[in-house]
Formats: C-alpha cells, sequence, structure tokens
C-alpha cells in the first residue's frame, strides 16, 4: 500500500508561480512511475506530468508544456510540479498519483495509476 500527501496548493495571480510537492510512503518508490493529474468540477480528471522512476524520462499535457516541470527527489519519496506562467485555467484540484511499475505507454491514463493523493486545489486569478 502506498500512501500519497500533496501540498502547496494555493491561490496566485495569473503569470505567477506554485510549487507542487507529493510525499509517498514506500521502500520502492525509486521504481514507481509517478504522475500528476487535475480536476475541474464537472469535468474528468485530466492528465498534466509523468515521471520515471529515475527521473530521467518525463512527459507532459499539450496545455502545460513549457510552462510546468516534474521532478522528483527519490532519497525524500517526493515527487514536485513547478508551475509558472500560471493561467486562469489552471485552476483545478491537483492529484498525485503512483504505478508501482515502470512508466508505459498508457501514463497519461487514469488507469495505469494504483494509487492517489487526496487532491491540493490550486486557484488562479485573472
Amino acid at each position: 500500500q502506498v500512501q500519497l500527501v500533496e501540498s502547496g496548493g494555493g491561490l496566485v495571480q495569473a503569470g505567477g508561480s506554485l510549487r507542487l510537492s507529493c510525499a509517498a510512503s514506500g521502500r520502492t518508490f525509486s521504481s514507481y512511475c509517478m504522475g500528476w493529474f487535475r480536476q475541474t468540477p464537472g469535468k474528468e480528471r485530466e492528465f498534466v506530468a509523468a515521471i520515471s522512476g529515475s527521473g530521467g524520462t518525463t512527459a507532459y499535457a499539450n496545455s502545460v508544456k513549457g510552462r510546468f516541470t516534474m521532478s522528483r527527489d527519490n532519497a525524500k519519496n517526493t515527487i514536485f510540479l513547478q508551475m509558472n506562467n500560471l493561467k486562469p485555467e489552471d485552476t483545478a484540484v491537483y492529484y498525485c498519483a503512483a504505478a508501482p511499475t515502470p512508466c508505459l505507454r498508457s501514463i497519461s491514463e487514469r488507469y495505469a495509476y494504483d494509487y492517489w493523493g487526496q487532491g491540493t486545489q490550486v486557484t488562479v486569478s485573472s
């Protein structure tokens, strides 16, 4: 069982930055493919970014490419999402997710992940 706890959400003006963190339990964290998703009311949860176990490979949704950067610190069992140049349309609840396997082609799909955090709210004002 893996427990994930997100932090770092908040209210920011358009053009600002936030850094989300997700702390994970478990001894084999470095072997997990990790992802970030987001969800707004009435919409499905959508893929934001993913990172391989070593941190050497990342993938991003087109909507955040060039603005968001995902990283991980395996020594601290933590992943990060640095969000720059935030836009009002980035407003959502952000969830981290863990898959106890190497990242596969399905990393942008919710079903690829077995564990989810409780989410952290990000609100971007215009």
